[in-house]
């Protein structure tokens, strides 16, 4: 039977159909999570005697209803060792002088200037001195360099994913319509995959580390400690898609596209905070690479890796998971 392509056209409707599609979906997801940011049982620490703090805890809960999740620490040192520990991101400090608040703004430059914000309705007019106990980079206090600089290394790990697949299998296998490829170039195609995503991850870290740290000096830290971190996460997004594609196809990289850019990046809060985002959407993004990759890269930079547990094991779950799927995937693309 004599195949037909569809006149050119008629092509070229289909596929301005189909970007603004796409378009449609991307405009949501990026900007309706910025849109709705506000603190969602934001953890905070309430420091001091018991009576004053109490009432500074009374009136955080009533001021806003379910925006912070409050708990008490006996005195300043204290809540800032709470604070280095990431187990919270501020603490209300009550003294004789009044209140004052604590942040650690290194973990969230955008919830620091909230409750700064938040922190001067509870000086009855006088104003609320902050300490900032985990500062930002003096070089990027706003954070703005951080996310910015963080989100082109999820970006080229895709990409990588997705061009070991294509160009890899490519390379080994004929073209389309080709009789099934023997089992040892099968192998011998994974195991380039392998290979490929080991360098890719290796020098990945380390040269995005080398730009953040060395060169814009956006995070401070041990390099080789930051390297390790960009090269994981690196691992992770490219070994996750490369083996969504070998296992699935075309599919599978769609599928890899959706994970790592369409949800990934918008419900990462590299920018802002799990809890400034509507839930469970703010805190189903950490279990994705991109918003587990810029957790732990704070954790290490900043906080000599308290609270890297979770993403740490996430980051490694998608890396092994993508790695064996590469290792065994048989599908052609």
């Amino acid at each position: 039977m004599e195949h037909r392509t569809p006149p050119p056209i008629a092509l070229a409707l289909v596929l301005a159909a189909v970007v603004v599609a796409v378009q449609a979906l991307l405009v949501p997801m990026f900007a309706w999570p910025a849109a709705n940011l506000a603190p969602r049982d934001l953890p905070v620490i309430v420091a001091g005697p018991a009576p004053a703090a109490d009432a500074v805890a009374g009136q955080l809960g009533s001021a806003e209803p379910g925006a912070f999740e409050v708990s008490r620490a006996p005195d300043a040192a204290a809540a800032d060792a709470a604070l280095r520990d990431r187990q919270a991101y501020a603490a209300f400090v009550v003294g004789p002088d009044g209140v004052s608040l604590h942040t650690a703004s290194a973990a969230s430059p955008a919830v620091a200037a909230l409750l700064t914000a938040a922190a001067q309705q509870l000086g009855a007019g006088r104003a609320v001195p902050v300490v900032d106990v985990v500062a930002s980079d003096p070089d990027d206090p706003r954070g703005a360099g951080f996310a910015s600089g963080f989100l082109p290394l999820g970006l080229t790990s895709m990409v990588a994913g997705i061009l070991l697949v294509f160009l890899v299998r490519s390379r080994v296998v004929a073209g389309a319509g080709a009789p099934a490829p023997a089992p040892a170039t099968e192998r011998r195609a994974s195991t380039a995959r392998l290979v490929g995503l080991g360098a890719y991850a290796l020098l990945a870290g380390l040269a995005g580390a080398a730009v953040l740290q060395l060169w814009l000096g956006l995070i401070p830290g041990d390099y080789l400690a930051n390297a390790a971190v960009a090269g994981l996460f690196a691992l992770a997004v490219s070994a996750a898609v490369a083996g969504l594609g070998a296992a699935l196809g075309r599919p599978g990289i769609g599928l890899g596209v959706l994970l790592v850019f369409v949800f990934g990046i918008p419900l990462s809060a590299v920018s802002a905070a799990p809890e400034l985002l509507p839930q469970p959407w703010g805190q189903f993004g950490q279990w994705l690479p991109v918003g587990a990759g810029a957790t732990l890269l704070r954790s290490v930079a900043y906080f000599d890796g308290a609270g890297s547990a979770g993403p740490l094991w996430i980051l490694a779950a998608w890396a092994a998971g993508g790695l064996a799927l590469v290792s065994v995937g048989r599908v052609r693309v």
